[in-house]
């Protein structure tokens, strides 16, 4: 039986990075934000590529949440999707995947920010998708009876080891060390945009370094973060701590 893993995450959120670091493990194979057609056609969305991602993606949200809980593209007992929470913006929902494994990746929304700004490209708050992300964790925590995992990406990159293990044994899947480092290039299984927004992925070997102190944001940009900032605190609350 397949073990089917949503991670829901937010753009500029080391997604990618952790995609590359599931995909490393010989039994997982991942999928690259499936229902980003879907969220392109249905919102118009000014995108980079938009209209290139929506000529190569199946953008029928009932049928790219069947395939999602179909069999794998491939015959691995593991297949980690990366979801952007923001994407979710028709008829389909965490709830349309209920027996899914759910897990929540988290950024401080000024790093978020900042990291779009370094791109040239706007953002507004509903980009971050955090205020999703807090609605589905608590939709999966009722369902469930209890939290599921949430993990920090600077925590990550402080101690990709222990907090790749806590992770691991918060799905109940084995820890694999082949998360610790991937070849560089692209993937087959990367989205058509990784040409606009995966060149520093491509070019990693690994998680980088740990994080430094938050760029400085203009007003606007910083108003942004701000409106993030308590559904991010909340979430935060609920992070995977190390076993140390």
């Amino acid at each position: 039986m397949t073990i089917r893993i949503a991670m829901w995450s937010g753009p500029r959120n080391l997604s990618t990075a952790m995609m590359r670091s599931f995909g490393a493990r010989p039994d997982t194979f991942v999928s690259d934000e499936p229902f980003y057609g879907a969220y392109l056609q249905a919102t118009g969305d000014d995108q980079p590529m938009k209209d290139a991602v929506i000529a190569d993606m199946d953008c029928d949200w009932a049928g790219v949440a069947a395939a999602m809980s179909g069999a794998p593209p491939e015959p691995r007992p593991i297949w980690y999707q990366k979801h952007m929470a923001h994407h979710m913006e028709g008829p389909v929902g965490i709830a349309d995947l209920p027996h899914h494994r759910h897990a929540f990746l988290i950024r401080a929304p000024e790093r978020v920010v900042a990291s779009y700004a370094a791109k040239r490209v706007a953002v507004r708050p509903e980009h971050l998708g955090v205020a999703r992300q807090r609605a589905y964790f608590d939709a999966e925590a009722d369902r469930t009876g209890s939290a599921p995992p949430v993990i920090d990406s600077a925590d990550i990159l402080a101690d990709p080891a222990a907090m790749l293990a806590a992770l691991c044994g918060a799905l109940s899947i084995p820890w694999d060390p082949a998360m610790l480092a991937w070849p560089p290039g692209r993937r087959a299984t990367d989205g058509i945009w990784a040409s606009h927004w995966y060149a520093s992925v491509e070019a990693s070997t690994g998680f980088g370094a740990a994080e430094t102190a938050v760029p400085t944001l203009e007003p606007e940009a910083a108003a942004v973060a701000a409106a993030c900032r308590a559904d991010y605190d909340y979430l935060r609350g609920f992070a995977l701590k190390t076993a140390g």
